[in-house]
């Protein structure tokens, strides 16, 4: 019996080790081939096996990736990047190499897909809007050249049907995309429109959140929140009818794209794939060795940064916040402390305050009450210590356990 219980908190300490060592990660905008997923993390396009496994970075430009959609074959990734301080529509290949950029307009274009012929990339702007909010659809040739523009009046998202000749578009950009149910006036609906005539067929809908629109054989998939969180749902062009391909009762599908055989979903960081043939899903396990210096302990001016100030009742010392420490500065010499752990602007810290009613502590503002800083440092060492204490009995029984089974 004693065996036992050492093995199992042995095994327990064990599965926390791992856990820490795979903390949650912000996967974004996923796109998928019949071999790869690539998608975004830390500004960055990133390509891993359809199976999952240890993720390879594909983009190191001095700039931002996003949108990623791979070309009908899968030989080509067009995606949005601001490497020349505007967002415009790049393409590289698939196994990386140089990004090649294709549009040139100061207005941002936002890659939103490709032609089924694989020979020109779908875009959104504002190039040739008459009102900045609402955009357009163009394409523009993977050679490069002089985009076109589609016969929509506004046109915010697209996919085209398997013949070309239809398009489910989204008109309005969907609002509010952190809001929850918003049923105001600016909901998004899902249009099909025919490309010869513009003549648009609706997707029924009660004033919910319709966008993402994928057209894969005689359904149009898409996001939506019309029976709560944002799931997957489909609609048949043949039946006009529209049905649940995959409830959602947890926290919203963010974005989904569509690829041989399924669909590749981001939920809350993580990536998901919805096998189109059977109708399952499975979250796709991804390791990423990445080398990120944004994360490396280092010295940062924040002079014109600073968003709040007082002075001590002494006047020696002087309190600021920025970038989400509470520093105290003195008056002439001596070292600079922060005060929050880097957690300030996470806990809605507006204003320092040198001290609370003379009694000469430093405190801070939330929300309109008043925070003992030396009092919530001395709390956090007691809590350090405690966690540091708990970790060094579980150490100790899982020697015991070792010892256990050795014996």
């Amino acid at each position: 019996m004693l065996r036992f219980v050492a093995g199992l908190f042995a095994l327990l300490l064990a599965n926390v080790c791992l856990a820490d060592e795979n903390p949650p990660l912000l996967l974004r905008h996923p796109t998928v081939s019949a071999t790869q997923i690539v998608f975004v993390y830390g500004g960055d396009l990133w390509s891993v096996a359809k199976e999952g496994g240890t993720a390879q970075r594909l983009t190191a430009a001095n700039g931002a990736a996003s949108r990623p959609v791979f070309s009908p074959d899968g030989s080509e990734i067009a995606f949005t990047g601001t490497y020349d301080g505007n967002a415009d529509v790049y393409l590289i290949p698939a196994g990386g190499g140089t990004p090649r950029r294709l549009t040139y307009h100061p207005s941002p274009d936002l890659v939103m897909g490709w032609t089924r012929d694989g020979k020109q990339v779908l875009f959104a702007s504002t190039r040739s809007s008459s009102i900045s909010r609402h955009s357009k659809l163009f394409t523009v040739s993977r050679e490069g050249g002089f985009p076109s523009e589609l016969p929509l009046p506004i046109a915010a998202e697209g996919s085209y049907s398997p013949d070309g000749k239809d398009l489910a578009y989204v008109p309005l950009d969907h609002a509010f995309e952190i809001w929850k149910r918003y049923r105001g006036g600016r909901t998004s609906p899902i249009w099909i429109a025919k490309l010869s005539d513009s003549s648009v067929t609706t997707i029924p809908r009660d004033n919910s959140n319709d966008f993402n629109p994928m057209w894969v054989g005689d359904r149009v998939f898409f996001l939506s929140d019309r029976d709560g969180p944002m799931s997957l749902l489909s609609y048949d062009t043949k039946t006009k009818g529209v049905s649940v391909a995959l409830k959602n009762d947890g926290l919203d599908f963010k974005s989904a794209s569509a690829g041989p055989g399924a669909i590749v979903i981001e939920q809350f960081g993580a990536i998901w794939l919805y096998d189109l043939k059977s109708a399952t899903t499975h979250k796709v396990d991804i390791r990423i060795p990445a080398d990120l210096p944004q994360l490396r302990p280092r010295f940062i001016n924040v002079a014109n940064r600073i968003a709040n100030a007082d002075i001590s009742p002494t006047g020696l010392r002087a309190v600021f916040e920025a970038r989400g420490e509470i520093l105290t500065v003195p008056a002439e010499k001596g070292d600079v402390p922060g005060e929050g752990d880097g957690a300030a602007t996470r806990r809605g810290v507006r204003e320092p305050i040198a001290h609370d009613a003379g009694a000469g502590r430093l405190c801070r503002r939330d929300a309109g009450r008043l925070h003992d800083l030396q009092r919530d440092r001395h709390r956090a060492d007691e809590r350090q210590q405690t966690r540091e204490h708990q970790a060094r009995a579980a150490s100790a029984v899982s020697v015991a356990a070792r010892r256990a089974a050795l014996s």
